[in-house]
């Protein structure tokens, strides 16, 4: 479960909204260990996910309401967090210290993952980053301490995932496998619903203005501009005035005019002061709606020593045949 203990006067306590029990846990675990049989399966084949996308109808019935009333409206928060769900934790191997870490092979908690994408939509992953796998590995690597991105210890700025794009997911979900070792890494998140009131007339005005450039991040690499070469400015919230959508990332997303500028750090400072720190146990998912949440992460000390902390993370997108432009054969990776 999160701990609770606020990171800083601004940080909410925060529990899990629902904590399997474990005749649930045991449950899912099997269905999980059903889609690893033989330890050859492949998590980015379309036939392995559609063997998940089924197992999901047999998942108990609490955690599929849980994912279906959160799929239907993400909350004041639109954050899901859910305790006790198996990740194999008795064979985990060491956490993985090298860059582009994913997951190839199935594994329990890849399983888990996968299925829970598939009560939300669809899986979604885009080629270039993390060379397009389904399941990715957050995780430290050694010499990139500083890095902005999942590789790096040093503390992570607010953002939505992949804002540049013209396909950014739905949702993005997270399930921890280990804890660092000091229990301090905190993930932070922050929604539009809380920080929507903070904001002034003039600020929300600019905001709904197409005064933005938001680019790809770091993950993707020092060519990843090539992967969506028709950056346009957008604004940074969009949709209704009352419960508008997000598109921003603080390192990436720059303003090009005076008042954009203003309201950018308005925004900034709204989500500081409405922002909440989970300190994610095994077995915790998180689920993030993407389109209403920005989230971060704060510093931690890695060791390097196989027990680092290690989390794994999924794209979801609700409608596929949207992005059918971007996806050779219809599969489950954007190429561009």
């Amino acid at each position: 479960m999160p701990d609770t203990t606020p990171d800083t006067a601004q940080s909410t306590a925060v529990a899990a909204d629902r904590k399997l029990n474990p005749a649930d846990a045991d449950a899912c675990e099997r269905l999980a260990r059903s889609l690893c049989s033989d330890g050859r399966e492949q998590v980015d084949s379309p036939e392995w996910v559609e063997r998940a996308r089924d197992a999901w109808e047999d998942v108990p019935l609490p955690l599929r309401r849980e994912v279906r009333r959160f799929r239907r409206h993400s909350g004041p928060h639109g954050t899901l967090v859910i305790g006790g769900l198996p990740v194999g934790q008795a064979t985990l191997p060491a956490t993985p210290t090298v860059p582009g870490s994913v997951q190839r092979r199935a594994t329990i908690s890849a399983a888990v993952l996968t299925m829970v994408a598939c009560g939300l939509g669809e899986p979604l992953a885009y080629l270039a980053e993390k060379s397009g796998a389904l399941v990715q590995d957050v995780v430290p690597v050694p010499g990139q301490e500083t890095f902005h991105g999942n590789a790096g210890s040093v503390p992570l700025s607010f953002h939505t995932e992949n804002g540049f794009h013209p396909h950014p997911p739905d949702y993005v979900a997270f399930l921890c496998l280990r804890a660092d070792h000091d229990r301090i890494a905190g993930m932070r998140v922050a929604g539009i619903r809380q920080a929507l009131p903070l904001l002034t007339p003039a600020g929300r005005q600019a905001l709904f203005a197409p005064e933005f450039i938001t680019t790809p991040p770091p993950s993707f690499g020092p060519d990843g501009a090539a992967s969506e070469p028709d950056v346009k400015p957008r604004p940074v919230l969009t949709g209704a005035a009352e419960d508008p959508d997000i598109r921003m990332a603080q390192l990436v997303t720059s303003p090009f005019t005076l008042r954009a500028a203003a309201a950018l750090t308005e925004f900034s400072r709204a989500c500081e002061a409405t922002a909440r720190t989970l300190r994610l146990t095994p077995g915790d998912l998180v689920v993030i709606d993407n389109r209403v949440t920005v989230h971060g992460r704060t510093a931690f000390h890695p060791r390097y020593d196989g027990a680092d902390r290690w989390l794994q993370r999924t794209y979801v997108t609700t409608d596929l045949r949207r992005s059918r432009d971007h996806r050779p054969h219809d599969g489950h990776i954007l190429a561009r």
